[in-house]
């Protein structure tokens, strides 16, 4: 896989990048890839403590997503600021979407796999995938969709690559070797989901090394990748 000069990450949740792309996501700003991630909800229903509230718990993970941003290097981080299990495909999220596609002008995008045979996912990942492919193509792309773009100063974007995260049949293994340590620093950052962080690096790298397996490196991350332009 090639090192963009602009990427983009599309992610349901904070914390859901840092798992699915945080290597890559490190590896690529180390080689001066300019790198923007939209979150697109807030996350305010991921805890079972008795005394959470959905703004209490918002709050800490929009510093949680801040804070592990800066331990990738990412250079913008957008949120859309939707509640969590709330995403629906709809106009309006599309939009958003398209807008901030053809702002930033990014090579590749990378967002979570919509299609899962063998088990279930929260519909925030399903939604958010399947909104982000129809963003690409052919939304994006023709400036016939949202025209008032235009007049904003926005032009219409050709996405070349997309990786998802999380599929069942990926076809992309990017090695993240030297990158690993970064990618469980910052999914550290997000503590209030984890509910044992002293676990969590031997769960990553057990996991990148499946995705490597039959790499000559240590430890990988898979994709779907969908070619929507050579």
């Amino acid at each position: 896989m090639y090192i963009p000069k602009r990427f983009m990450v599309i992610t349901p949740h904070p914390d859901d990048a840092e798992l699915g792309c945080g290597g890559t996501i490190s590896k690529w700003i180390s080689e001066k890839a300019y790198g923007v991630l939209l979150v697109c909800t807030n996350g305010d229903k991921g805890s079972a403590e008795p005394h959470m509230t959905s703004q209490m718990l918002s709050d800490i993970r929009a510093a949680e997503q801040e804070s592990a941003s800066k331990v990738l290097g990412l250079q913008e981080v957008v949120s859309f600021g939707y509640p969590d299990g709330e995403l629906d495909d709809t106009k309006e999220f599309r939009e958003r979407i398209v807008k901030n596609i053809r702002k930033y002008q990014p090579e590749v995008v990378l967002s979570t796999d919509p299609i899962r045979q063998s088990f279930y996912i929260h519909r925030d990942h399903r939604i958010t995938g399947q909104v982000v492919l129809d963003a690409i193509y052919p939304y994006s792309r023709d400036r016939l969709y949202y025209p008032h773009h235009e007049k904003e100063g926005i032009l219409t974007h050709k996405v070349k690559d997309v990786l998802l995260w999380g599929s069942e049949s990926p076809n992309e293994i990017v090695n993240i070797t030297e990158y690993i340590d970064t990618k469980i620093e910052a999914l550290c950052e997000h503590l209030s989901q984890l509910s044992d962080i002293d676990s969590v690096g031997s769960r990553l790298k057990d996991s990148a090394k499946r995705a490597a397996a039959n790499q000559d490196y240590q430890y990988g991350e898979a994709f779907r990748r969908i070619v929507f332009r050579q």
